[in-house]
């Protein structure tokens, strides 16, 4: 459940190379990519990190602990549409993120998009992961397939779709992982 290596390494050479100071980050689980991003960004870097379960992130904290980035991490134990909502209307935080990557309950992929539009400035890049779910989202209606599959391909058919045709950003689905989809908003 966390995010491959070759990915990791990515979106930290991404980060570096678009001197991202600022940054969200919607599911953190045991925080692998959490680590990523902080240990990319630069010592006075901020991250964002929301996820309703703390105990996962306590698994993972004493690493990014050790690698002397807490300092640059706000988690916050919620629900993630309500944080960001929060950011948006009480912290006036709009257009003040370099960068968001969302790697949560992929039902919600949508209603995040447009929330993180509002948050992510102009020429700042939202990435989604898992957009390929595990290529079922490539795969006829009809094929049989577990339950959870099934909901996560029909979310992210869908997002993929919404995606390739938003006129507010660039997008470029990449076959790493699991498939990450990097959205550069312009405008």
């Amino acid at each position: 459940m966390n995010v491959p290596i070759d990915e990791g390494l990515l979106l930290s050479m991404l980060l570096k190379t678009m001197n991202a100071k600022k940054t969200l980050e919607i599911g953190v689980f045991t925080g692998y990519s959490l680590l990523t991003t902080a240990l990319a960004l630069p010592a006075d870097g901020k991250i964002i990190a929301i996820d309703p379960n703390r105990e996962a992130y306590q698994t993972g904290l004493p690493f990014i602990q050790k690698a002397g980035v807490e300092h640059k991490i706000n988690f916050i134990e919620s629900d993630a549409l309500s944080v960001l909502n929060d950011l948006i209307t009480n912290g006036k935080q709009e257009g003040t993120f370099d960068f968001a990557f969302v790697d949560a309950d992929k039902e919600g992929y949508i209603k995040y998009h447009e929330l993180l539009l509002k948050l992510v400035k102009i020429g700042g890049i939202i990435a989604y992961d898992n957009t390929l779910w595990f290529g079922s989202v490539a795969e006829p209606e009809e094929d049989k397939m577990e339950e959870y599959l099934k909901l996560g391909k029909k979310c992210l058919a869908e997002l993929n779709s919404f995606l390739a045709t938003d006129p507010r950003i660039e997008s470029s689905l990449v076959s790493i992982g699991d498939g990450l989809t990097l959205c550069r908003r312009i405008c």
